[in-house]
């Protein structure tokens, strides 16, 4: 079959909106060609066809287009990413260039090397998009679980960005007071929602980097004491939350007594989606 007919035949088979633009993707992993040189390629070979179809099929019984290429796109960066790492979302780039607004006002201010934390790193998304939209800024990222600072170490090699394994709660000790910037997409699921939960995510993202207690703000409690002990006065704060967490994700670090300016910020599709708080 030619290209047209392999995507037609495959988007046909695929759900959702974007089933043409998933076929595209799919079969220019196989080609080994960029989306756009698709209409270039020449007809795929019998052992590329049958492959295209493996990954159809396999696309379409749920699993994640992005494990199946093994490759995330996030901003301007591409990441490595598979099984027991959070597969980035668009979401959470509206968060990431707000940072970059922040930061480019610190060095108009004079702060030629803005220091900046990433804690719940994942796939380290956050800090190699900062590391590639504002190399010179100083980056600090930490992540607990083991599967997903592997994948972190392989995105982040050679960026200089200071990547660590272990617990946000007390992570980075030697910077405490001195940090320009924390930046977190930390797990924010209720424990109760799981159900609620597509099976796509549930099934397939690890669940350390989805579910956070039973009102899931745990997590963010925890990054609001660390935000308070790693930030200097001034600094500011920045972590993303569902949906339904505008007013109670704002209200953890209004409560916490060390932060003012506390907002609530929408991303592309205008939801709510992340606070921020500069600490006192």
């Amino acid at each position: 079959m030619r290209v047209p007919e392999l995507i037609r035949a495959a988007a046909a088979r695929l759900p959702g909106v974007s089933a043409d633009a998933e076929a595209r993707t799919l079969l220019a992993h196989v080609l080994g060609v960029p989306t756009t040189r698709l209409v270039l390629a020449d007809d795929p070979t019998a052992d590329q066809q049958a492959l295209f179809e493996e990954l159809v099929a396999e696309r379409a019984a749920g699993r994640p287009l992005q494990h199946l290429t093994g490759a995330a796109h996030f901003r301007t960066v591409r990441l490595a990413v598979g099984p027991g790492v959070f597969v980035p979302r668009p979401e959470t780039e509206v968060m990431t260039g707000w940072a970059l607004d922040r930061l480019a006002e610190l060095r108009a201010a004079g702060t030629e090397r803005p220091r900046v934390v990433e804690p719940c790193t994942g796939s380290g998304a956050i800090s190699l998009a900062l590391h590639a939209e504002a190399p010179e800024t100083e980056l600090h990222a930490v992540e607990l679980s083991e599967e997903a600072y592997a994948w972190a170490a392989r995105n982040l090699t050679g960026t200089g960005v200071d990547l660590r394994q272990g617990d946000m709660a007390d992570a980075f000790g030697d910077l405490d007071g001195t940090v320009d910037l924390v930046i977190c997409n930390p797990p924010y699921i209720p424990l109760t929602a799981w159900e609620g939960v597509p099976a796509e995510v549930r099934d397939h993202d690890p669940e350390l980097a989805l579910f956070s207690g039973t009102d899931g703000l745990d997590a963010i409690r925890v990054l609001t004491d660390v935000a308070a002990r790693l930030l200097r006065p001034g600094g500011l704060v920045c972590a993303e939350h569902a949906e339904v967490q505008q007013r109670s994700a704002a209200e953890v670090f209004l409560a916490h007594g060390g932060f003012d300016q506390v907002r609530d910020h929408r991303d592309l599709t205008d939801r709510p989606r992340f606070v921020t708080a500069r600490r006192r």
